[in-house]
This record gives structure tokens, C-alpha cells and sequence, in this order.
């Protein structure tokens, strides 16, 4: 920064040329004080820092990524039989495979889920790598456990029963 006078109205300072420079070493000294105390709160200490590592390492899971594919694969199932049967565009499925870190909507991997015909801990477990789950406490989830327990695996079936306690439809497909 460099100090300046500051004017008011018709020119005539109002400040100082000294006071300006005062305040400039102030706001400069308080803002460099404050961005030291930021990178001090978010730094660990260093034996903190290897134990959350090795921490975050040794309980990473799966990414919901590589979870469906691993599904698609196990199932030896094409790609493109698996998006039509969940109502999934092309394009959407081709951003699922081509960007590991992408995460679909819950509806998406419920839909996938369906579309692999999953038991119910599977379909669990590809919507926890979402960062998802099935709940007691939601309608929705109640339907949608009911159906991977019972079998019922067509999307427009699915959406039959979710249609019946007016709930939106899967893969924009109407029953």
C-alpha cells in the first residue's frame, strides 16, 4: 500500500501524511496478525498429523465410483442396460464413470441400485460409498427398502409404489 493523503470535499487534506502512514502499518500489521492466527488454528501438530492420516487411510472405503462399477462388472452386465433400466441418460451415466470423485443424487443411486437388482445390503452399501442411506424415518426410504426386500426391481413398479404415497418417481419416469 502506499500511504496517501486523503482529501475531502474540495482537495485540502484531511489527513496527515504522517497519520496516513500510521495507518497503513496498522491495517497492514492487524491483517497480517489475523492471517497468522488463521494459519496457526488450522495447522495440526505434527504427531496429531501422522495419526490422522494414517487414520483417514485405514478407514477410507470405497468410492461410490468404483463400488457401482464393481457391481456393473460383477454382474457382468453392460453399462447401457444398467442406465436405461435405472432412467438414466447416457450423458449422466458417462459423467458417473469418467470422474471418480463425481456423487449422483440420491434418487440416481437408488435408481442404479434397482437397476442391478441389489438385496438390501448391497443397495446399502452403494448408497453409503453416495454418502447416502435408508432410513426408518422417511417415507421414501421406507418404500424403496420395501421393494429391494419384496423383489420389485422395475423402475415403473418402483415408482407405482412411490406414486401411491405421492412421492416423486425415479429416473423422471412416471408410473
Amino acid at each position: 500500500m502506499v500511504a496517501r493523503e486523503a482529501t475531502f470535499g474540495g482537495g485540502n487534506p484531511v489527513l496527515r501524511k504522517e497519520l496516513l502512514s500510521e495507518l497503513e502499518e496498522f491495517v497492514k500489521s492487524r491483517i497480517d496478525m489475523t492471517y497468522r492466527s488463521l494459519q496457526s488454528a488450522v495447522c495440526f501438530d505434527s504427531s496429531i498429523h501422522g495419526e490422522l492420516e494414517g487414520f483417514v487411510e485405514s478407514n477410507r472405503k470405497l468410492t461410490f465410483n468404483q463400488v457401482l462399477f464393481e457391481y456393473i462388472d460383477g454382474k457382468k452386465a453392460a453399462d447401457a442396460d444398467i442406465y436405461k433400466r435405472a432412467g438414466i441418460d447416457r450423458r449422466h451415466f458417462s459423467k458417473i464413470r469418467s470422474n471418480p470423485e463425481y456423487r449422483p443424487g440420491k434418487n440416481t443411486v437408488v435408481a442404479l441400485a434397482l437397476a442391478l437388482r441389489l438385496d438390501v445390503e448391497n443397495a446399502c452399501r452403494l448408497l453409503q460409498s453416495a454418502g447416502y442411506s435408508l432410513t426408518d424415518s422417511e417415507t421414501f426410504d421406507l418404500v424403496i427398502l420395501f421393494c429391494l426386500q419384496k423383489g420389485i426391481y422395475e423402475l415403473h413398479e418402483v415408482n407405482s409404489a412411490l406414486d401411491y404415497f405421492s412421492l416423486k418417481p425415479l429416473g423422471g419416469v412416471l408410473a
